[in-house]
C-alpha cells in the first residue's frame, strides 16, 4: 500500500537535531527517522486514550454495580468439587 505524502517545515532545536542524525542508522535517512517516531507517538497516545477510556468505564461500571466480591474462593471450590459454599 503507498500512502500519500505530504511535505512539511518542523524547526526541531539544534542539539536535538545533532543527536538524532548521530544515532539514525547509516541507510536511515532522516526523514525516515522522524516518520517512525511520529508514528510510534501516535501509537502511544492512542494506546493512551484506550487505557483512559477503559479506566472511565470502569469506574462507570464500579459506580451502577458496586463492588463485587472475590471470585476465587468460590471458582476454587468448584474446581475441587465441593458443592457447599462457605
Amino acid at each position: 500500500m503507498v500512502m500519500e505524502k505530504e511535505a512539511v517545515t518542523i524547526r526541531f532545536p539544534s542539539e536535538l537535531m545533532r543527536q538524532a542524525k548521530r544515532l539514525k542508522s547509516g541507510k536511515e535517512s532522516f526523514n525516515e527517522l522522524v516518520v517512525e517516531a511520529v508514528e510510534r507517538e501516535v501509537r502511544r497516545r492512542k494506546a493512551l486514550e484506550a487505557h483512559d477510556t477503559i479506566q472511565r468505564l470502569r469506574e462507570q461500571v464500579k459506580r451502577r454495580t458496586g463492588v463485587h466480591p472475590d471470585p476465587i474462593p468460590l471458582l476454587r471450590q468448584l474446581r475441587e468439587g465441593e458443592s457447599e459454599l462457605e
